[in-house]
């Protein structure tokens, strides 16, 4: 069965008080649906980007860089691997994401590495 990324997006300027996208039992909720219907393969909430650090090698020179690789108007803020199959399964999917009315869902295929090397042509 083919994998799939959801990159939950959120806008930098996001209200505090948005109770529904920041209600916990939601986000509960629906990894639990996700579970049931058996395509959950693994979630993560994110650290804000001001956590991140950003690694660089430039011209054989290490570039260690505190915070977020760019200055944007969302971050992603979580993720899912899941399990499916149609591509409306995905989207109906991402209309249910507690964040939805706020962010965004980016969805993308998951492409496996191959196990060997490819050789160049």
């Amino acid at each position: 069965m083919p994998r799939y990324l959801f990159m939950i997006y959120t806008p930098t300027d996001r209200s505090e008080s948005d109770a529904v996208g920041t209600d916990l039992s939601r986000w509960v909720a629906f990894g639990r649906l996700l579970e049931e219907a058996g395509i959950k393969v693994a979630d993560a909430h994110l650290a804000p980007p001001e956590t991140a650090t950003t690694v660089r090698v430039r011209d054989g020179e290490l570039r260690v860089t505190d915070g977020p690789f760019a200055d944007t108007k969302e971050y992603l803020a979580g993720y899912y691997v899941l399990d499916a199959t149609s591509g409306q399964e995905l989207v109906d999917l991402a209309a249910e994401v507690p964040s939805i009315h706020y962010g965004s869902v980016e969805i993308r295929p998951i492409d496996p590495l191959p196990a060997e090397p490819r050789e160049r042509t």
